[in-house]
């Protein structure tokens, strides 16, 4: 790749220009404009009509490292022992003053569990409440063992039948399980199924949630949900509200573009492109197959924003050619012809930004890289080829092109020079130079110590992807104070060869394991087979708390195991669950339960039980946990090794890619301080903002550094090509790092938690990548980059004498061509 020095004639009339300039892409697009326009409308209806399919919904299975151990585990035994992974759990809670023992409870309780029971999606069998016939109770009578359902055969709500109720859930095991301590609310516990071609609509099983709970609350009783189907429900149902900020973000930044260029037609014409290729983006998602997510729905505001910054590229090139005499025709092929490449390579270094999140081994994530990757290839198209096209016909005001002439004509003088041009321009002397990248290093190098505290994981009870004060939140809360298997449960299995799930030496580890668990100060309880057992002995022996071991009796074991609940081993009795109901699942007390697990299992090895890692919804965690933090490395090396070879490519020269490269790290650096500072880990929701923010970050070092390199080549000192390169694009990259981040800041205002957690980073991110883009870069170039010396050392760092007309740049970033 060559740069072209070529200059481009102001050329008023069509005729005078030779139609077969420029290279293949160029003729084919320009020549056959009208074409291209009508094809282009022709694909918007279609791909609009395939938008109205596009669905909005989340899967379980999605949002997991399917190939993660402890997945791979989870789903080997799925079908053995149900429940361990999705579910939902409804808390109903009696009227105030009241309790579960009253006739009024009793039946509103058996219309909910009937409710529930028959909703799309649900593991019957595997439910369980008060009213469901799995839940039993178990007693040691003079005759032997006595037992059966909790909910007492021919109730009616009769004293005598509230007597046996009650007497069968004192006995049944079930407090601090289903059954609140204070006997003032009980659970029902609902495991959902999601099955391939028998997808669950989230969205439609928490508004049928929420109906159930609307109408019972009317009747007196609390009623609490948690669970991740409630959580992706309440997401998607504050994603309706994000349109909001979309409309809020569009508006602004309409505003911002036409105080920019004061030019309303081009404003119009620029947003509107860039809504075709976000029409283009939600029309192919059907048709390939997609649907949106709580993730991906972010996808569309990240598109526009960059869209809009690089069609705003495209317009000022074309202004300022007709301001100088140019056919609007002739000025949109030079602009093409000038940007089109850098444009592309910027929008490549967005694709990589996008396409490194792949390497992460969570469903939800790669599709939202593959969604993200197609939308800023839809956009190298309508933004970088069909809007130029389109300002072709349409031009732009007199005017709005005689404004931009006149100020590059002003400020191409020193007294007309606009104050923050100045100031810029004083990072290409050592002095100013030397201090900024002082400045960066010791902000790096503190950063950097900050960092090193970031955590993996999140760092907030309940669920993450909320607020701390959304209504699911409010009840984890309420579940976590009130039971001992709150909603934090990991599962650990226990495989023996088959039918050897009941022997006492096995039972001993179990046991053993539970005890080691028991200890940690993250476990606030634990439930195994082994533990029946203990309280089984027990109970044989009046109750006694002398006998509550785990007793070398197979005989009291097996008739034990004839009465446990199928949660605890499978039916072909190889296979234990062990369960720790932990107080929340931090990133912390995931690693503390892990790790317990693992020191067992290596100090205690036995040939007859071997312990594998995990389920529930903390065992799912904790993998996802593993998952992001050996992702998070090697997609920083992976997004930073192609940004690179981007530069190289673009620039020819490894210093201007330390150059370009160099600002990226620092912000990558601080925006992990940032993380710190701000109490948020590292997970599935943060883990691509730091990628993106590279990628798009990239943008500013493409259109500043080329311009800078054209002048430098052509023998101007540092201080006269930075300058050229302010007046020619400076103002689209402030342009262009103000609307980025008003794109995505209004998401701090969010409902959604994990979503106003990534605007306010890739806001950072975006401003911070500016700065450094117009302070760092030139500072670095003052070191690194050669440039004409004139007369003594530091003449260089004057500024260029005043000119009547500044000719145009010989190639603005896109001035390199193949």
């Amino acid at each position: 790749m060559a740069v072209s020095t070529q200059e481009f004639e102001s050329i008023a009339r069509l005729e005078q220009f030779d139609h077969r300039s420029g290279n293949a892409v160029e003729r084919l697009l320009f020549n056959h404009r009208g074409l291209i326009v009508l094809l282009c409308a022709l694909v918007t209806a279609a791909l609009a009509f395939s938008a109205l399919r596009v669905q909005l919904n989340a899967s379980f299975l999605k949002t997991i490292p399917n190939q993660h151990p402890y997945v791979l585990n989870f789903l080997k035994y799925e079908n053995e022992v149900k429940g361990l992974g999705n579910a939902v759990r409804i808390v109903v809670e009696a009227a105030p003053g009241g309790d579960i023992f009253t006739p009024d409870y009793v039946g509103i309780l058996k219309e909910v569990n009937d409710e529930v029971y028959l909703l799309p999606g649900v593991d019957r069998p595997f439910m369980k409440s008060l009213w469901m016939p799995a839940v039993r109770w178990t007693g040691v009578t003079d005759e032997g063992y006595e037992g059966g359902p909790v909910m007492p055969d021919g109730y009616d709500g009769s004293a005598a039948s509230i007597a046996a109720f009650r007497d069968n859930v004192l006995r049944s095991g079930e407090i601090g399980q289903l059954v609140a301590p204070d006997f003032r609310s009980s659970i029902l516990y609902v495991p959902l199924v999601e099955q391939a071609g028998q997808r669950l609509d989230y969205g439609a099983l928490s508004d049928r949630l929420e109906d159930i709970r609307a109408r019972y609350e009317a009747r007196g009783v609390h009623v609490r949900i948690t669970g991740f189907a409630k959580v992706m429900g309440d997401l998607i149902a504050g994603l309706y509200a994000i349109l909001a900020f979309f409309a809020f973000a569009l508006a602004v930044t309409a505003l911002i573009l036409y105080a920019f260029t004061r030019c309303l037609r081009s404003t119009l014409l620029v947003i509107a492109t860039t809504m075709i290729g976000i029409v283009w983006l939600i029309g192919c998602l059907p048709l390939l197959g997609f649907e949106l997510n709580p993730y991906s729905i972010l996808v569309p505001f990240l598109i526009f924003a960059i869209g809009v910054s690089h069609g705003a590229q495209k317009m000022n090139g074309i202004m300022q050619d007709i301001g100088r005499g140019t056919h609007k025709l002739i000025a949109a092929r030079y602009t093409f012809r000038r940007l089109f490449v850098a444009g592309a390579t910027a929008l490549l270094a967005d694709v990589v930004g996008f396409a490194v999140l792949t390497m992460i081994d969570i469903p939800v994530i790669r599709e939202l890289a593959l969604i993200a990757s197609l939308g800023v290839g839809i956009l190298i198209f309508t933004n970088l080829a069909l809007l130029p096209i389109l300002l072709s016909y349409t031009g732009v005001s007199p005017q709005a092109a005689e404004r931009s002439l006149r100020e590059e004509r002003l400020s191409a003088s020193t007294a007309g020079r606009h104050g923050l041009w100045r100031f810029l321009d004083l990072f290409t002397r050592r002095g100013p130079a030397a201090w900024a990248i002082g400045v960066a290093l010791a902000l790096g190098v503190g950063g950097f110590l900050v960092s090193k505290q970031v955590k993996i994981g999140d760092l907030d009870a309940g669920a993450p992807e909320l607020r701390a004060d959304s209504r699911h939140n409010l009840d984890n809360d309420f579940l976590v104070r009130n039971y001992q298997a709150g909603s934090d449960v990991f599962v650990v299995f226990g495989r023996t060869e088959p039918g050897k799930c009941a022997d006492y030496d096995k039972l001993l580890q179990v046991d053993a394991l539970e005890w080691s668990l028991r200890q940690s100060n993250v476990v606030e309880g634990t439930s195994s087979f082994a533990g029946l057992v203990r309280r089984a002995s027990a109970g044989m022996n009046e109750g006694s708390l002398k006998w509550y071991d785990l007793v070398a009796n197979q005989h009291l074991i097996n008739g034990s195991a004839a009465r446990a609940p199928r949660e605890l081993f499978n039916a072909t009795c190889d296979l234990l669950s062990i369960y720790a109901y932990l107080k929340d699942h931090k990133a912390d007390s995931l690693d503390e339960v892990v790790r317990v697990v693992e020191d067992f299992s290596a100090a205690n090895p036995s040939a007859g039980i071997r312990f594998e890692l995990a389920a529930g919804n903390a065992g799912i965690e904790a993998a996802t946990n593993q998952v992001v933090k050996s992702a998070n490395n090697r997609m920083l090396f992976g997004v930073y090794v192609a940004v690179t070879l981007l530069c190289v490519i673009a620039f020819r020269s490894w210093r201007a890619v330390l150059c370009a490269v160099l600002p990226l790290v620092l912000t990558s650096i601080l925006v992990e301080a940032l993380m710190v500072g701000l109490g948020i880990g590292i997970k599935v929701s943060t883990l691509p903002v730091i990628a993106l923010g590279v990628g798009i970050g990239v943008d500013y070092a493409l259109y500043v550094l080329s311009v800078t390199q054209t002048w430098l080549r052509n023998g101007a000192t540092l201080s006269e090509a930075y300058y050229r390169a302010l007046v020619f694009t400076g103002r689209v990259v402030i342009f262009t790092g103000c609307t980025l981040a008003i794109g995505v800041g209004a998401w701090a205002f969010s409902p959604i938690k994990f979503q106003a957690d990534m605007g306010i980073l890739l806001t950072f991110m975006f401003l911070w990548n500016m700065l450094g883009a117009l302070i760092l870069i030139p500072a670095l170039a003052t070191f690194l980059l050669p440039a004409r010396r004139e007369g003594v050392a530091g003449a260089a760092a004057s500024p260029p004498a005043p000119v009547a007309e500044t000719p145009r740049p010989p190639s603005v970033a896109a001035t390199v061509q193949a």
